[in-house]
């Protein structure tokens, strides 16, 4: 099992090389599809990628399945809830257009469902549930070697932002309920969505549970959390953007405007408060009233 740490634009990749096949559990954002099928290419060194599983179906974590898809004609599986939107590619459905983020059609062989059982790299994995950041979204756990592919349910600090809640669906509960899941696994190593993979997997959790209690205490809080995140992933793909282009962007995404809601700001305000909480924690520069990307 090989983990490409990819940062914050993409999702890591993880691939397993059996000795009968082959696999890759998500595949990073569009804009970096090209340097995913780079790293798979090398690490498989003239094997065919079999099977590409995707634990959820954000833009960071299938943007690179199109284009595997037409090297390699891989096996691919989603999780089970998302088959329909994708078949049809309904656009209401899926993500992309609801958060500003670039997705290329793919098609799906398959799904992933809660109690499967997977046979990846010799090693057998458990399917796990795994609403919160997504409602959709799956883990991955392997109970010989105690590892845990937690997408981004768990990250070494935090985990996703939780965005059922932007739009009055419930989010924090099932985001606590998953990491009680976890907390009640063996778990010795944990491979998250993003980040290096960790081995302080209690220390994780109860950072985990600590930020849920925070959103979930003032929900403006997650909100704001959210337009933040959403500006700094659309920053990090174009590297600078204009307070114009953020206000069109604000207004074209369904969960922005969702999240505008609840903190009930002027745009105006809304985007220079945001722009500024970028610029403190290092992320940009503004001149000139554009954002300039420092990651």
């Amino acid at each position: 099992m090989r983990v490409f740490e990819r940062g914050w634009l993409s999702s890591n990749n993880i691939l397993f090389l059996g000795r009968d096949d082959t696999a890759l559990v998500d595949s990073g954002y569009l804009s970096h599809a090209q340097q995913t099928l780079a790293l798979v290419q090398h690490a498989l060194q003239g094997r065919p990628l079999d099977l590409l599983i995707n634990t959820h179906l954000h833009s960071d974590h299938c943007g690179g399945n199109a284009l595997l898809q037409r090297h390699y004609a891989c096996r691919t599986l989603v999780p089970v809830q998302e088959a329909s939107a994708v078949a049809d590619w309904d656009e209401d459905r899926l993500p992309y257009a609801s958060t500003g983020q670039q997705c290329e059609r793919f098609r799906h062989d398959g799904c992933i469902a809660h109690g499967d059982v997977l046979r990846l790299g010799d090693l057998t994995w458990e399917v796990l549930s795994a609403p919160g950041h997504d409602p959709h979204s799956m883990i991955l756990y392997c109970p010989g070697q105690a590892l845990l592919i937690s997408a981004d349910a768990l990250w070494e600090n935090g985990f996703g932002v939780i965005f059922p809640e932007l739009e009055g669906e419930s989010g924090f509960a099932e985001q606590a309920a998953i990491l009680q899941t976890i907390r009640e696994l063996d778990v010795r190593l944990v491979i998250p969505g993003h980040g290096a993979p960790f081995t302080d997997v209690q220390g994780a959790l109860a950072r985990a549970q600590s930020r849920v209690d925070f959103l979930a205490a003032d929900t403006r809080r997650n909100a704001r959390n959210a337009i933040k995140v959403l500006l700094a992933f659309l920053l990090l793909e174009q590297r600078a953007i204009s307070f114009d282009a953020v206000r069109q962007q604000l207004r074209q995404s369904r969960l922005m405007q969702a999240a505008a809601r609840q903190l009930d700001l002027p745009e105006h305000d809304l985007i220079e408060q945001i722009a500024a909480e970028l610029v403190r924690a290092g992320a940009a520069r503004l001149e000139s009233g554009v954002l300039i990307s420092q990651r």
